[in-house]
């Protein structure tokens, strides 16, 4: 006959312990709604980094056909603007529906390179642009005065060459202004091969909505950039600028810009994989036909991107995989006391004939029916909170509230029932103890071993992959650690036993006794120390991070602010030094440039700077030092000029000899006489001194200035629209704000109070699970003269090993497994450094964390005393003579 479950037996043994069953329920929920909140929203957040990051555009080029009549000369053709619109829609064709669905109408422009005036004092040049888009034949413009550029001849005429031939063009207000020029006045200007053109202007014009996304192809247009100036050209007219300008000299592109709003993660990977494939199939710019040339950065972007979300992916995985072991701790725990509580029950029901695979299912039940339930409303509000829940991660928390109450009371009511008993031979007890240290031993080798393995895959495997494994190197090194340090908490307690002996006082002995006593529990320790670990562990990737960040910014900006002088614009060192709150300026020369040494070239950035203020600015900075500054000055040997040389792989030593290739003259020597400091993003850097520059015949005209002091942001702020104002400030803040970055932090924070949280549940069940034991030793105390206040002060002092222990060994282990682990976690990724951070030491920590478990420690000892202050002599005495 199968054996059946007693229903009466599960209701009762509920009852009897509801609130250890409540408190059960309850971890369950916490953690499988953080659990199964995270992936959902991490998914929102990737959509975010991708609206946030993605801006590339999409540009498709197209080749001219050729104009020229064969033995006549240049055909005009009247109806080129119109022609223009084949293009948008053979680019549509090749993208496909999916992707157009988050792409912007496109925008059809057709450019000129740089013109130069012929007039004037000031370097000046003229670009003309036509604007088309998709639906019409440009943005709409109101004619300040004049009006649209009209054709210089009417119909088809073919024009011979060397025929004199003049384009219209319309000015916006602040070029006509800055030009001076009004309709009905000619420019004349030339191309980079001397040939010279007439330019007419028709009229001056307005935008009706500067906003437009035909002005953001073409922003020069509307207002000067720098020194470079733009001329409209119209439909009209554009037909004369063919007649004008060779094919190379004229560029038709169709652009695409993304939809921010549409931009998701599958979206955003779908139109890269897109765009990649017709990179690579569509026809090379060197070949001349006349297919389409696709031209993009938004593959790499989303490649980018997708790099930082990995990383971002594997750190939020070892934040919530801490969370789950902190908790599937606390619930072995709850489970333990439970099966304490219950032990006479369970004997006497084994007693009574009760099989043990019956007792295991009646214990299962129980779990099934506080675990299912507690997780499913986890689930359910983590799909209230972010609209999704992710199932799978709120399981394992689910499954130790399952098996762990089961095992530990079906083991418990087995071992208090079995026959076996004590040998009297020793050598049998000797083999039985050592049989006991021999499994213990194997349970330490077996955690150990999966932690290195954990270890040995994140380093050599990185975050690559599916990260479970490699993220689960912290929290498997933590546990591991507490296991190993736990071994030797009795072997301290029993110490402090011997020392507490050879005083003169009471109080301490009975504390230490009763500390040698219970710190044979293995449990209570392993999830204390193992939880304030994974706490210290998640303050330290946060406090990485942000440190990281502030490095990042300083890297990237060089100073408080930065001012990147455009092509053309004003801006010197003497201005922004004498804005009020600026400490140090410092102008600087920055090009990317063609060298050659030992036979291999490369294009590293050219930093042309006075090297005695840039080595006083990097001194009165964050960023390292550079003391080899202070070698630029004279000249290298054999008359080449001193340079710093900075590569990626630091293949250039001191000594090499660097040739600088330049445009139209012959090449410059250089020496490299130290290692160049780090500027920007740049892996490979060349910085030469401003006066051995100029002497040597090299521009040193400034493109950049660094300012330092309280009054930089400001000073650049003002600086106009001259050039590009970047405030490290403004840099950090943003920085911070992304999506990513932000959310990790917020995660580390969350998960590091949930731990502590876990911390201090795990200690007071453990003190629980002991109480009985304790205050019934404390009660006999009592009836030999001990006072109340003592009593709390006994056992006060049997709890605080524990907690010392877990204040100290806790942070230590999380520290150590940050240092450890962090690196192959690409934090670099999230906080834009070019190498690993480096690992932010919290000390507080330690003190955040005793200050947190002493603060448990009383009150524990205070509810604890409250609870057991009637406690009778004749149940004492009678308890322990049972």
């Amino acid at each position: 006959m199968r054996p059946s479950l007693h229903w009466p037996s599960i209701r009762g043994r509920a009852r009897a312990d509801l609130a250890p069953l409540l408190l059960m329920a309850a971890v369950v929920i916490a953690v499988s709604l953080l659990a199964a909140v995270v992936p959902p929203l991490q998914r929102a957040t990737e959509d975010d980094t991708f609206r946030d990051s993605v801006h590339a555009t999409v540009r498709v080029h197209a080749p001219w056909d050729s104009n020229y009549a064969m033995g006549d000369g240049y055909q005009r053709e009247p109806a080129l603007a119109q022609y223009l619109a084949f293009l948008p829609r053979s680019a549509k064709e090749q993208l496909g529906p999916e992707q157009l669905a988050v792409l912007d109408p496109p925008v059809t422009t057709v450019t000129s390179g740089p013109l130069a005036f012929i007039t004037g004092d000031a370097p000046r040049n003229l670009r003309l642009g036509f604007v088309r888009d998709d639906e019409s034949d440009g943005p709409a413009t109101t004619w300040v005065s004049g009006g649209p550029p009209r054709a210089t001849a009417p119909g088809e005429v073919v024009v011979r060459p060397g025929t004199p031939w003049l384009v219209q063009i319309g000015l916006s207000e602040v070029s006509a202004r800055t030009i001076g020029a009004a309709p009905g006045d000619q420019i004349k200007v030339k191309d980079e091969q001397g040939n010279r053109f007439h330019v007419r202007v028709s009229g001056v014009f307005r935008p009706v909505d500067a906003g437009d996304p035909g002005w953001r192809m073409a922003p020069w247009l509307l207002a000067p950039s720098g020194n470079s100036f733009g001329g409209l050209l119209s439909a009209d007219s554009l037909p004369d600028a063919r007649i004008l300008l060779p094919a190379d000299r004229l560029d038709r592109t169709v652009t695409f810009s993304p939809t921010t709003a549409k931009l998701d993660r599958d979206s955003a990977r779908s139109l890269a994989a897109a765009v990649a494939t017709l990179k690579a199939t569509s026809a090379a710019s060197g070949v001349r036909d006349d297919s389409l040339r696709w031209d993009s950065t938004l593959d790499t972007e989303v490649n980018e991107v997708q790099a930082r979300i990995t990383a971002a992916t594997a750190q939020a995985t070892v934040l919530l995989l801490a969370v789950l072991a902190g908790a599937a701790l606390v619930l072995s725990l709850t489970a333990e006391l439970l099966t304490r509580r219950r032990l006479t029950a369970l004997t006497a029901y084994r007693e009574r004939g009760g099989a043990l695979p019956v007792l295991a299912a009646e214990l299962t039940v129980e779990s099934l029916a506080v675990a299912v339930p507690a997780a499913g409303i986890g689930v359910l509000l983590a799909y209230v909170v972010a609209g999704g829940a992710a199932v799978l991660w709120a399981l394992p928390v689910a499954l130790a509230a399952i098996v762990a109450g089961p095992a530990l009371g079906t083991l418990a009511a087995a071992r208090a029932t079995r026959d076996r008993r004590v040998p009297a031979n020793r050598s049998a007890r000797l083999w039985l103890r050592r049989t006991s240290q021999l499994r213990r031993a194997a349970v330490d080798v077996a955690v150990l071993t999966a932690a290195a393995g954990a270890l040995v895959a994140l380093h050599q495997r990185g975050i690559g992959g599916d990260p479970v494994l490699p993220a689960s190197a912290p929290v498997l090194g933590v546990l591991g650690g507490a296991l190993l340090l736990l071994r030797l908490l009795p072997l301290a307690t029993r110490g402090l036993l011997g020392v507490t002996l050879r005083g003169c006082r009471a109080l301490p002995v009975f504390g230490a006794a009763r500390a040698a006593a219970s710190s044979a529990r293995l449990l209570p320790g392993l999830a204390l120390v193992t939880a304030v670990g994974l706490a210290a562990f998640a303050l330290v990737l946060s406090a990485t991070v942000t440190s990281g960040l502030a490095d990042g910014a300083w890297r990237s900006v060089g100073a408080d602010a930065r001012f990147d002088i455009a092509p053309g614009g004003a801006g010197s060192a003497q201005e922004f030094a004498a804005a009020p709150g600026v400490k140090q300026v410092v102008a600087a020369r920055i090009t990317d440039v063609q060298v050659v040494a030992d036979g291999l070239a490369f294009s590293p950035r050219l930093v042309v700077v006075d090297a005695a203020a840039y080595q006083r600015l990097l001194a009165s900075t964050p960023l390292p030092d550079a003391p080899d500054l202070a070698r630029l000055t004279g000249g290298g040997g054999g008359g080449a000029i001193p340079a710093l040389v900075r590569t990626r792989d630091d293949s250039i030593r001191a000594g090499t000899t660097v040739n600088l290739r330049r445009d139209g003259t012959s090449a410059l020597t250089l020496t490299a006489v130290g290692t160049a400091p780090a500027v920007g993003d740049a892996t490979d850097v060349i910085v030469i001194d401003t006066a051995t520059a100029t002497a040597a015949g090299l521009d040193a005209a400034p493109t950049t200035v660094w300012a330092l002091g309280p009054g930089a942001a400001r000073a650049v702020r003002e600086a106009g629209a001259d050039g590009t104002a970047v405030v490290r400030a403004d840099l950090l803040r943003d920085r911070a704000a992304a999506p990513l970055t932000s959310g990790l932090t917020r995660l580390a924070y969350a998960s590091a109070a949930a731990l502590l949280a876990l911390a201090v549940l795990g200690f007071a069940l453990g003190a629980a699970a002991n109480a009985p034991a304790r205050w019934e030793t404390l009660a006999r105390l009592r009836t030999l003269g001990l006072r109340a206040r003592d009593t709390r002060r006994v056992a006060a002092g049997e709890l605080l090993p524990l907690v010392l222990f877990a204040a100290i060994c806790g942070p230590a282990l999380g520290i150590v497994l940050a240092r450890v682990t962090l690196g192959p976690l690409a934090l670099n990724l999230l906080t834009a450094q070019a190498g690993n951070p480096v690992v932010a030491t919290p000390w507080p920590v330690a003190v955040i964390a005793a200050a947190v478990l002493l603060a448990a420690l009383t009150a524990v000892v205070t509810v604890e005393a409250t609870l057991r202050r009637r406690h009778r002599l004749g149940e004492v005495l009678r308890a322990g003579g049972s």
